[in-house]
């Protein structure tokens, strides 16, 4: 019996042999691997549509509502000598920044963010805006009334309404990078002001920007920080809930609008593949998709001609964002949060 194995053995090896090359040629089907911190409910049907239009098979990896962002984040630091990720698409533009100047991300030229705002596009190619969204104050119209609206992200230190306003943990997603832009804008002394504020109100933490839209239309909160696509879902559904564009009168400072951005890897494994998908993400059709999905996000390519259902930095003061700076001072703001917030 040993000896008809051993026999064999030269026969097995060329049949493994076989099957090893027959998986590469299987492997060499068009693909793109993405991770997407960007809702899966409003990000999925996009790659579908990419995958259906191209014939390029798309494998996503989405975060979740409790991480957003810093999962993906995380994994693609740990996988930088090996990636395995090959495009990024971000819910947020300050990590991408992070990710750019620790070498993670690579430099393309693509002529399908010739039409996008400068601001909203590394000159050297790391990453590309689109599709912002707005940070925004959702207010519960059972509880709050018109003349007592809140109209500045400071009042959530309203003690009016002490442990009955909320924001999502801001070490996280958009809250983070908010955050993060209020430090680069006012100075540490004057987002340590702000965070004890919070501290003293007693202000509710939820587990994302979603949970504090959420409770507000729910009436657990009188009203939250969150972001314009949240806000859309409860008001949209009929729920006793208003947006409040907050800080934007003229002498204040402005509302943050924060884009999606995109990035190829470096060393990418499908990099032909990796192009492709970010062609196609920064294409009028996709702005335009998202503006008209139930997201409501707003297009940053001027071209785009749709109608929105949220404000835009055309029609409200838009806050002027650093985000750079805000990138440059991100770990310093998380050890505030952690220490004057969070504690």
């Amino acid at each position: 019996m040993i000896r008809a194995l051993r026999r064999c053995l030269p026969l097995l090896s060329v049949l493994a042999l076989s099957l090893v090359v027959t998986g590469c040629r299987r492997s060499d089907t068009p693909e793109v691997v993405v991770y997407t911190a960007h809702d899966r409910g409003f990000s999925e049907p996009i790659l579908d549509a990419f995958e259906a239009q191209t014939g390029i098979r798309v494998r996503a990896k989405y975060d979740t509502e409790a991480t957003k962002t810093v999962g993906l984040v995380n994994a693609l630091r740990a996988e930088k000598r090996r990636p395995r990720c090959d495009v990024f698409w971000n819910n947020e533009i300050v990590n991408t920044i992070r990710l750019k100047e620790e070498g993670v991300l690579a430099g393309v030229t693509t002529g399908a963010a010739d039409a996008f705002p400068p601001v909203f596009r590394d000159p050297e190619g790391h990453w590309f805006g689109f599709a912002a969204r707005a940070r925004i104050l959702l207010v519960n119209t059972n509880i709050i009334r018109d003349m007592a609206f809140p109209s500045s992200v400071s009042d959530l230190g309203d003690p009016r309404y002490q442990g009955r306003v909320g924001i999502a943990k801001p070490l996280f997603g958009t809250t983070a990078t908010h955050m993060a832009c209020l430090y680069a804008s006012h100075g540490e002394d004057g987002v340590i002001a702000v965070m004890d504020a919070f501290k003293a109100n007693d202000i509710q933490i939820m587990s994302g920007n979603k949970g504090v839209a959420q409770a507000v239309s729910a009436g657990r909160l009188a009203y939250g920080l969150t972001d314009t696509d949240d806000a859309m879902g409860e008001l949209e559904r009929g729920a006793p809930v208003r947006i409040v564009y907050p800080d934007s009168d003229e002498a204040a400072s402005g509302v943050l609008f924060i884009p999606n951005t995109v990035s190829v890897i470096k060393d990418a494994p499908h990099p032909k593949a990796a192009l492709a998908l970010v062609n196609y993400l920064l294409s009028p059709e996709v702005e335009a998709a998202l503006a008209l999905s139930s997201s409501a996000q707003i297009p940053l390519n001027p071209n785009v001609d749709v109608k929105l259902r949220i404000r835009s930095p055309r029609e409200v003061k838009a806050m002027p964002a650093d985000f750079a700076a805000a990138a440059e001072v991100f770990d310093k703001t998380a050890r505030l949060v952690q220490e004057r917030f969070l504690k």
